[in-house]
């Protein structure tokens, strides 16, 4: 009786719970429509839509959880548009400023690819009767992206309204692309720990804490050798493979503004 209760009572926190990504499949979420085996040692999380910071505190690591599927759940190509979806129920919390990012180190740091700034999951300035509907988000990414067999992608949120929060979940995608360096605006946390700002609830001011993501910025450069062939089963590492290069790719932070 209680194995068939599970799965409802998991369904039901969902819709009480905040907003989480479906898809690509975040690490060891029960939604995805691509889910691969476990980590060994690892279990299905039935709260990715809980915040990994709150008030300035530290509740989770970035991602959730740092240990990678064994195998990538998606495949993009760089220049090409790819859709990126949430769970359908979710405390929306008057939107907000949300990023896309990419890490090419194994998480050490990020890139931002996509933002949705103010009024993320709605479709419009809410003060104006924006509604809190949107549960996708489509984008290209950017042309001159390298490709790599492993890449992690990343949705990070800070909320308008409510305690002061900041979210995550983690994804793993391997980009067809050619080899290269992109530069990019680094992601930008808040509300996470001592060493980052606290942004104050909204209020109505969907400008407030713009600045940590659009001017005072730091940029990371990628660099390596592409990749092109995407194998029948390719397990996540921190290095891109190709037909002529085995080089790893680099991450590097190149300057604030």
């Amino acid at each position: 009786m209680l194995g068939k209760l599970f799965p409802l009572l998991a369904q039901t926190a969902i819709v009480l719970g905040h907003m989480q990504l479906i898809e690509p499949c975040p690490r060891y979420s029960f939604q995805c429509k691509t889910q691969p085996a476990l980590p060994a040692g690892e279990t299905i999380d039935y709260n990715l839509s809980t915040p990994i910071g709150s008030n300035g505190n530290i509740l989770a690591p970035f991602c959730k959880h740092t240990e990678p599927w064994p195998t990538v759940t998606s495949t993009w190509t760089a220049g090409q548009p790819v859709t990126v979806e949430f769970a359908a129920y979710g405390a929306t919390h008057s939107g907000g400023h949300c990023e896309f990012s990419l890490s090419y180190d194994g998480g050490k740091s990020y890139m931002v690819v996509h933002q949705e700034l103010r009024y993320c999951f709605y479709t419009g300035n809410p003060n104006s009767g924006g509604s809190g509907s949107v549960r996708s988000y489509t984008f290209d990414l950017p042309s001159s992206v390298p490709g790599t067999d492993h890449a992690v992608f990343a949705w990070s949120w800070v909320n308008a309204s409510g305690n002061r929060e900041f979210y995550s979940n983690c994804a793993d995608v391997a980009i067809v692309g050619a080899p290269g360096s992109y530069t990019a605006k680094q992601i930008t946390f808040a509300n996470y720990g001592a060493d980052y700002s606290l942004i104050p609830e909204f209020l109505g001011n969907y400008d407030t804490g713009i600045e940590f993501y659009t001017t005072n910025v730091t940029t990371v450069t990628v660099s390596g050798p592409g990749f092109s062939v995407y194998p029948a089963s390719t397990t996540t590492s921190t290095s891109a493979d190709s037909s002529t290069s085995s080089a790893p790719y680099s991450a590097t932070p190149t300057s604030t503004a």
